[in-house]
């Protein structure tokens, strides 16, 4: 392999943040290449599988707002590709009525005009089949959430990547990084530089960072990704209009529980809880934690009369996760010229398009379109470690 090759920009990651960075990078016709540890496609990280929530609903003004121009940047690269890759669904937030989850979720997306309509315990079944509203349960409904089909994104986006010229090497794992003006990576296969790097690694993000000195207080964790079957098939399908959903908290756990409409396997209907088991993501399988299986098991019994309390098909994936659950979207103390995006805290993958405008925008030093303050490495103060 040759040695020394010298790029615009390298992006460390070829999930849907580091695929949509070097797509927006590639678009400002910079010389760019898109390193891979594994051969793609692949199932090690949090980026696979077929079906992903695409929201309006928050708790936080900032995403929502976000979410405004992704929804249209996905739309862009539906139209430019020519593939379908959002289906709209609606999404069901349930939650107690008068808690705070709940009534932030609710108060963002009035205060946001986000379509919606506000459902009733005497009108919810009618909208609803086959959903049990617990007692003093809140329900509305953001009208314009979806499915985003994943697997199918992110090949879309790296094949619009390659298209503009972008080049990716899969099954090159770096081993080191050197900081400078021009930043040195070298991999498993050969040494590259670039004026910028951006590192987009998952639960690699900190063996990564590692390499230019810097922890972040990221905690990485494996999620059973449950599928339950339908007594009846077709009862609560994508093609009956079954919406995806999120249960802020209820009598099993004060945790998220999501799920989304039976699509990707007919009859079996996708509902996870949204948490896991630290794990180490090398040797995720090591970690067999299944106690929020049986918090699962519990809440299908209670809320969902047409599954099986019990999953058909188990599956995993890995989060990467915060403090405070918001993102990392910042600059190398140091080096300006090194960018990184990290703890997508198991809600970034619709986030993708806007991910990968801001990265981008970052590694070009430019001014970035949103106020990334909620996103910047300042807010750990004492959690961030620096050996510089």
């Amino acid at each position: 392999m040759s040695s020394e090759v010298e790029y615009d920009c390298i992006v460390i990651g070829a999930g849907v943040q580091g695929s949509f960075t070097a797509y927006h990078v590639g678009k400002r016709n910079k010389k760019t290449l898109l390193l891979e540890q594994f051969v793609l496609p692949h199932t090690r990280g949090s980026s696979h599988g077929q079906t992903r929530i695409i929201r309006k609903a928050y708790e936080q003004d900032f995403y929502t707002q976000m979410m405004d121009e992704c929804y249209k940047l996905w739309s862009q690269l539906e139209r430019e590709a020519g593939v379908t890759l959002y289906r709209q669904t609606g999404l069901l937030v349930m939650g107690p009525e008068h808690s705070d989850s709940y009534l932030l979720y609710k108060n963002t997306m009035e205060r946001n005009n986000v379509p919606m309509v506000v459902l009733t315990p005497e009108n919810f079944s009618q909208h609803i089949p086959n959903v049990i509203l617990a007692e003093g349960d809140g329900a509305l409904v953001d009208i314009n959430a979806g499915v985003l089909y994943a697997d199918r994104a992110l090949k879309t986006v790296q094949g619009q990547f390659q298209k503009l010229g972008g080049v990716i090497r899969d099954k090159e794992k770096v081993t080191d990084i050197t900081p400078g003006p021009v930043v040195t990576v070298s991999t498993s296969a050969g040494v590259y530089r670039a004026k910028s790097l951006v590192i987009t690694a998952g639960p690699w993000a900190n063996k990564l960072l590692a390499h230019i000195g810097l922890q972040l207080p990221l905690k990485v964790q494996k999620i059973n990704v449950c599928y339950w079957k339908e007594k009846v098939p077709g009862t609560y399908d994508v093609n009956k209009r079954f919406p995806c959903f999120l249960q802020t908290e209820g009598e099993e756990s004060d945790k998220h529980i999501y799920g989304l409409p039976s699509n990707e396997y007919p009859g079996l209907v996708k509902i996870c809880y949204h948490i896991g088991g630290e794990t180490d993501p090398d040797h995720r399988d090591k970690q067999t934690d299944r106690s929020d299986i049986g918090i699962l098991q519990r809440y299908v019994a209670r809320c969902f009369p047409g599954l099986i309390p019990e999953p058909a098909v188990v599956e995993s994936c890995m989060y990467t996760l915060t403090p405070d659950s918001h993102f990392v979207l910042d600059c190398h103390p140091a080096y300006s010229n090194i960018v990184f995006g990290a703890g997508f805290s198991g809600h970034g993958f619709k986030f993708g398009p806007i991910i990968g405008k801001l990265l981008c925008e970052l590694s070009l030093g430019e001014v970035p379109s949103y106020d990334l303050s909620p996103f910047r490495i300042r807010r750990f103060q004492g959690n961030t470690k620096s050996a510089l």
